[in-house]
């Protein structure tokens, strides 16, 4: 199947991965015992592995597993993908997590790799991204990432989805059409200095 490449310039290309690589090495050195900490509680907290490790989309279609610290335990019944604010699996400590984003540091070691950046579409678990046709399919040419113009304003997303009486519905009828078209509009039209105001927005509001 063929993909649809958006237009970059070489230029703007190596100053994304170059300001990625820094960014996140130096990122990993400086809250490297942040998530040494977050590890060990979380192990303590669910009785696994303080790492989860989910299979998402990459870029070109290609799955990678994203790297987070476990915020939530196992529930046989619970088994869906969509979490709401209020979702049962979420332990008290796990809610700090997510709410403080700390869950999200180990991410780090992704765009470390080149599995994804610090600004681009969110990576979507199998059955979202990787199901796009035609024209959207110009999301995947690049990189997903940890910010971005729809990762800001669906931040809350969890507190909206507890709102509705059919989270997995609402995610994939109305959230996810609407994360595709900002994801489109930010891939035909991004740039260098575009990324940084995305990293500013996420990091100060």
């Amino acid at each position: 199947m063929e993909y649809i490449y958006c237009r970059q310039s070489i230029r703007y290309r190596f100053f994304k991965r170059f300001f990625d690589i820094l960014g996140s090495g130096f990122g990993l050195i400086l809250a490297s015992w942040i998530i040494l900490m977050a590890y060990i509680i979380a192990a303590i907290n669910t009785g696994k592995s303080g790492f989860f490790l989910q299979l998402r989309i990459g870029r070109h279609g290609k799955p990678f597993k994203v790297i987070k610290i476990r915020t939530m335990r196992d529930i046989p019944s619970v088994i869906t993908t969509v979490t709401t604010e209020k979702d049962p699996r979420i332990t008290p400590m796990g809610r700090f997590l997510r709410k403080t984003k700390i869950d999200e540091l180990p991410q780090l070691i992704n765009i470390f790799l080149g599995h994804m950046s610090f600004v681009g579409p969110r990576p979507d678990v199998p059955g979202f991204a990787d199901k796009l046709s035609g024209d959207n399919r110009i999301i995947l040419s690049v990189r997903p990432g940890i910010t971005g113009p729809a990762s800001l304003k669906y931040r809350n997303e969890e507190e909206v989805l507890v709102k509705q009486s059919d989270p997995e519905k609402y995610n994939r009828e109305v959230i996810f059409p609407d994360k595709v078209k900002l994801n489109r509009e930010y891939v035909g039209n991004y740039g260098f200095w575009k990324d940084m105001r995305y990293v500013w927005k996420t990091i100060f509001g």
